[in-house]
């Protein structure tokens, strides 16, 4: 479930060094980024232009000068409004292009550096803020990054323009300016944090509900089968309820700051219409600069309001950028093998670990599936062992199987022969080798796992099984499929291989998705198979058709099987009976039976499995 906690930051931790992270994406597309700042910032000038081309056209006017002067000032408006229109065209242009591009790198980079991360990191870690991170973090910064940059931009051009423009007409009016705007930074400032707070709020309670939605979508066979719906329903009405909450506070704070600013603007416009019509009767100010003045006025107030809203905004997506970049340092999984598994150098089937020997030669071992385990320590915290003195040996196509409660540590076996996790003490050989010199990528293609939890992909039946081995033939497919008897029920649908697939596999029976991963576990033909009780999720026919196929699998492989039901591992080689990480009793069916001890105690109904 999402922890709200997790991703609730008052503000950003180092707003500045997220900002320069984030510009730094910029370079990548320079003529987009300097060519709209370019012309954000000549649309804002050409804007501090036109109010100050207000003053000549009016006195002009007023005095009845020459009317080729007033017409000349016109065409010089209507050049500049011209060149406005023109500069926020490009201008909103580049910064769209801009934002889209940037948006577009970052997510590429956060799922590719996201499929880098080790096993470890998902397992402390809900789907649920990863979720959030990758739709409204991402949203949030691109919505910034198109909006809120250039308006900033436009806003500290115009006040710095309009200030000049200010003072430059009356400075004691800009005196009286600048008081005012000492009381509106004042209010921008207050509600401003109670605002952005309540928004960061709001974001947070938005990722927690998004997480548990997709929870309770992904668990609703749970919820049915247990008659959670009403238990459901009113925590997703708490955590609703904290959305509005939340929601209703950030808009009321938010919808507070245009009135006010609005009130003050009209404020101050008013006691500079007082002033400034004074000074007009002494003769210290024309018409038309007073009327500049006022558009400067209006000017100045606009953006200090807009960039009030926007700092909301750009804080809010400068949280959600950090912990975008968060996730991405959080450390890839660590690869320093220098054991390679390469093919027969003399064109055979066989393969070959490819060992450096430190002399510039290799040692070319062959590829047996001999697993060893040799006192053999770990934990998932470093003060809590959930394995302790584990020794082992798995000899080529010998099946070894692990039966224990829950918690005994029978999966976290498999984990670490999968490298998903690295031991903390004693070693792990493959072949003779080191598993800790593999290479991660050669390791796992050795190997095929079969879980009893099956995840399928969108797509054809024909791909999911294909994901074994992406260059599968078409042929090699379908044999596969026949070695674990998926062919029978694949060729009686309506499209056969070719039919998709939708919602994880959903559109076919638990027994249909089960067969199609072994199937795919097949058609990689691995060295090792590692079976989490495959069969446990079929019913009694089902289980009887994959048996022949399951065996024909087996042969000449090592394997491993995570035992849930006793009577499918009486055929073991070997059985390890592991209890607070331990192996208590070791050896084939019959030698366990002989010991009486726990093994016997358990097929015998004395106790059960916890």
């Amino acid at each position: 479930m999402s922890n709200p906690k997790k991703h609730l930051h008052l503000k950003p931790k180092n707003p500045k060094k997220t900002l320069i992270r984030l510009f730094s994406y910029f370079r990548y597309n320079k003529i987009m980024f300097f060519g709209g700042i370019f012309f954000i910032m000549l649309g804002a000038a050409a804007q501090v232009a036109a109010d100050g081309m207000l003053s000549p056209i009016i006195d002009s006017f007023v005095k009845g000068s020459d009317r080729s002067v007033f017409i000349r000032y016109v065409l010089i408006m209507a050049a500049i409004v011209v060149v406005i229109a023109v500069s926020q065209y490009f201008g909103n242009m580049f910064m769209a292009k801009l934002a889209q591009k940037t948006v577009h790198k970052i997510r590429k980079e956060l799922f590719a550096h996201m499929e880098k991360l080790p096993v470890s990191y998902f397992d402390k870690h809900s789907h649920g803020d990863l979720m959030s991170t990758f739709t409204n973090d991402v949203d949030m910064l691109n919505q910034t990054l198109e909006q809120s940059v250039s308006q900033i931009i436009i806003s500290v051009v115009s006040v710095v323009g309009s200030f000049g423009m200010m003072l430059y007409l009356s400075p004691l009016l800009t005196v009286m300016v600048v008081v005012m705007l000492v009381v509106m930074f004042a209010s921008i400032r207050y509600i401003g944090q109670k605002s952005a707070k309540n928004f960061r709020a709001q974001q947070a309670a938005l990722a927690d509900i998004n997480g548990y939605i997709e929870e309770m979508m992904t668990g609703q066979k749970v919820v049915k089968v247990f008659n959670y719906e009403k238990r459901a329903i009113k925590t997703f009405k708490e955590k609703n309820e904290e959305l509005r909450k939340a929601s209703t506070d950030a808009s009321a704070y938010g919808v507070m700051l245009m009135p006010i600013m609005g009130n003050l603007s009209y404020v101050m416009y008013a006691l500079v219409s007082m002033f400034g019509a004074f000074l007009v009767m002494k003769g210290r100010m024309t018409v038309g600069n007073i009327a500049s003045f006022l558009q400067y006025t209006r000017s100045i107030s606009r953006p200090i309001t807009m960039v009030s809203n926007q700092m909301n905004m750009l804080f809010a997506a400068l949280a959600g950028a950090e912990r975008i970049f968060n996730l991405m340092d959080e450390e890839v999984e660590i690869d320093n093998g220098d054991v390679t598994l390469v093919g027969d150098p003399e064109g055979g089937n066989n393969r070959y670990w490819k060992v450096p020997k430190g002399n510039g030669e290799f040692e070319m071992v062959p590829l047996k599936g001999f697993i060893t385990f040799q006192d053999v320590d770990f934990g998932y915290l470093q003060d809590k062992k959930v394995l302790n003195n584990i020794n082992l040996y798995a000899k080529p196509g010998q099946k070894i199987a692990f039966v224990g409660s829950t918690g005994a540590g029978k999966t976290t076996i498999t984990n670490l022969i999968n490298r998903f996790y690295e031991i903390n003490e004693g070693t792990i050989l493959y072949d003779g080798i080191d598993i800790r010199r593999i290479k991660k990528y050669d390791l796992r293609s050795t190997m095929s796992n079969v879980l009893q939890d099956v995840h399928l992909f969108e797509g054809t039946i024909a791909d999911n099984i294909r994901y074994g081995r992406l260059d599968a033939t078409d042929e090699e497919v379908v044999a596969a499929a026949k070695l674990a008897n998926a062919h029978y029920f694949i060729k009686n649908l309506s499209k056969g291989y070719n039919t998709m697939l939708v919602a994880d596999g959903q559109n076919l029976s638990q027994g249909e998705r089960q067969l199609l991963s072994i199937a795919r576990a097949a058609v990689a033909n691995p060295t090792i198979l590692i079976l989490d009780e495959a069969t446990s999720s079929v019913d009694t026919r089902t289980e009887k058709l994959i048996a022949e196929g399951m065996d024909k699998l087996m042969e000449g492989r090592t394997t491993f099987v995570i035992a849930h039901r006793l009577s499918t591992v009486r055929d073991a080689n070997a059985i390890m009976v592991l209890e607070h990480g331990e192996i208590i009793e070791r050896g084939d069916h019959d030698d366990l039976m002989e010991q009486k001890g726990r093994y016997y105690a358990l097929n015998t109904g004395a106790v059960e499995l916890e």
